[in-house]
């Protein structure tokens, strides 16, 4: 895994919807109709990133998550980040 550079997180920017980049992490809101439904989404999520061994920093409130994506180890944004958003959006979508 590498940090990608400005163009490349550009770029891959693009590729997503409601996606934002919030000091110098990857961030999307996502609302739901209810907890239940929102609680369900970040357990989908949180079985996918233990599988793919990298983690989100959330945060929920009732029918609200709120997911900050970065890689730690490259010190910024990597090409994982940007899967995980997609899988996220992916799960939102269910």
């Amino acid at each position: 895994m590498r940090k990608l550079s400005d163009g490349e997180i550009k770029t891959e920017l693009e590729k997503l919807e409601n996606w934002t980049l919030s000091s110098g992490k990857l961030r999307r809101e996502f609302t739901f109709d209810d907890f239940v439904q929102a609680f369900g989404f970040m357990s989908s999520l949180a079985l996918v990133a233990q599988e793919r061994n990298h983690h989100p920093e959330w945060f929920n409130v009732y029918n609200r998550v709120a997911i900050e994506w970065n890689t730690h180890d490259v010190g910024g944004l990597s090409e994982a980040d940007f899967a995980m958003a997609h899988e996220a959006d992916r799960l939102a979508q269910r």
